[in-house]
């Protein structure tokens, strides 16, 4: 593997810093206080081609490699610290993928090209009330009536529930079907008989997070993907590249709090001398360097393995696919989140402040922490059975 980025992938880099910058950074409090993304703001990410970038260019995308999105990922972490675009944008990248990938022709040309134009919302809906990581207990159920499927159920803890409503489009949705597996249906929000519900968090206020009820909705078989009874497979493969692209999000918010908080120890003078000069800082500091920079290349290692395999269709390296990603998912959220915690500490009570910046960090990657696109044991479940064998997975 060649650690270099390509020319062209420097320059994309850069424009992407650039944009981090100038529009991100410059409405993050805003993004935050609103509960929305600006539609300016989203305008802007179409226009350098952020949303559902690894979309094939018939569909409005720009096929790019996961290499390439993971390195956008990062910029679009540092750049809104809050996490919220970080969400908006890994949603479509990683699930427009799958639409791409398993859905029909006409579920593709229909949809995809709104994603991309940021006209529209694509998500995923797994969660339910009962269970989050648990899909052997889910109840949303999916049966055959004529020429459409009939969904009934519940979907909870789902990003992007208002957006999908206000700008239309809706999630890629896990149902039980009555012969047996799951079906992978994408299902439009403003389908009769849906419903939504926000939920107040804490944190990454700027994307929406709700439940989505589904009463005996009828979902045409056109947005269908890939076959019945393999949407587990399909959402697998999804989980794979969108926890990578979480993990990128989180390698660019890390850098940003270190960054911040070097800043501050420079400048920042107490008995005389700056606080970068105490070992007790500044040892600290180049701990946490280190363990950014281990994840951050474990996590380019990662997109590379799905470029190399996944993104071709090939399962021969599965084990070692699943071992990358669920490694940097289970890493990358705490390495930030300790990063945010330790530049607080630096600023002393003003950390605690709003104007130190540093806790829209702090909140928005907790939602890493306790479960989005996969809680932190899952990934130890995972990483467990790909070193031991599936005979020692706990739960079956």
């Amino acid at each position: 593997m060649d650690f270099r980025l390509s020319d062209e992938e420097e320059a994309f880099q850069s424009a992407v810093r650039r944009f981090g910058d100038r529009v991100l950074r410059t409405h993050e409090r805003q993004i935050d206080a609103e509960g929305r993304i600006p539609p300016e703001v989203l305008a802007a990410m179409a226009d350098l081609g952020l949303l559902a970038m690894t979309v094939p260019t018939e569909y409005g995308g720009m096929a790019a490699s996961a290499v390439l999105t993971e390195i956008a990922a990062e910029e679009v972490g540092r750049g809104d610290f809050s996490m919220a675009t970080a969400v908006f944008f890994l949603l479509e990248a990683g699930w427009g993928y799958i639409l791409s990938r398993h859905g029909t022709e006409e579920a593709k040309r229909e949809v995809l090209p709104a994603v991309c134009s940021g006209k529209a919302f694509l998500g995923i809906a797994t969660t339910e009330p009962t269970g989050g990581s648990d899909l052997a207990g889910m109840h949303t159920t999916a049966r055959r009536d004529g020429e459409a499927f009939v969904v009934h159920g519940e979907k909870s803890f789902i990003s992007g529930v208002e957006e999908a409503k206000d700008l239309g489009g809706g999630h890629l949705t896990l149902a039980r079907i009555p012969t047996g597996g799951f079906t992978f249906l994408y299902v439009p929000t403003r389908t009769d008989g849906i419903s939504t519900q926000r939920f107040h968090n804490m944190g990454r206020m700027g994307i929406s997070t709700g439940s989505l009820s589904y009463q005996d909705a009828r979902v045409p078989e056109k947005y269908l993907l890939g076959r019945e009874g393999k949407g587990f497979e399909y959402a697998m493969e999804g989980f794979s590249v969108a926890r990578t692209f979480v993990a990128a999000a989180c390698v660019g918010a890390a850098e940003r709090a270190l960054e911040t908080g070097m800043a501050y120890i420079r400048d920042r003078k107490a008995f005389g001398q700056p606080l970068g000069k105490f070992e007790g800082i500044q040892f600290e500091l180049v701990d946490l360097w280190t363990q950014v920079e281990a994840v951050k290349w474990q996590c380019r290692r990662a997109a590379w393995l799905l470029d190399t395999y996944t993104l071709r269709g090939d399962a021969s390296h599965r084990s070692e696919v699943d071992r990358a990603v669920a490694s940097v998912k289970l890493a990358a959220p705490q390495v930030a989140f300790e990063c945010v915690k330790r530049a607080m500490m630096w600023y002393g009570a003003t950390g605690y402040t709003e104007e130190a910046g540093l806790e829209l960090g702090l909140r928005g990657i907790m939602s890493y922490l306790v479960g989005a696109e996969g809680g932190l044991n899952i990934m130890r479940i995972i990483l467990g059975r790909e070193l031991l064998g599936k005979e020692f997975v706990p739960y079956k």
